[in-house]
């Protein structure tokens, strides 16, 4: 069964950054593309990097590893387009932010 687990406020995640949370034992980036908040796996396919601490330039992340890239609101990797990192589903109430696991 799904669990939301709260994890930020809202005023912790400004336009074209991100953060690294855990949430029912799982590492999750989430982002902010654009004033829309997206949740992905933070463990990059390569070789582990952090993705929340990888450069966003619109709704892609880059690595700061090794460089690949992700698309945030798929997590499909543009490096290996047959390769993707989880997903999460975001909701918020009032400023709270919450990830459904």
């Amino acid at each position: 069964m799904a669990e939301k687990v709260k994890v930020a406020r809202r005023s912790q995640i400004p336009e074209g950054s991100a953060i690294a949370v855990d949430a029912g034992g799982k590492k999750i980036a989430i982002f902010n593309a654009g004033g829309k908040l997206f949740a992905i796996d933070n463990t990059c396919l390569h070789r582990g990097g952090p993705l929340a601490e990888g450069d966003l330039d619109g709704t892609v992340v880059t690595c700061p590893w090794h460089g690949w890239e992700y698309d945030i609101t798929s997590g499909r990797s543009l490096d290996e387009p047959s390769k993707q990192v989880s997903c999460f589903e975001l909701q918020e109430e009032g400023d709270d932010v919450l990830v459904v696991v």
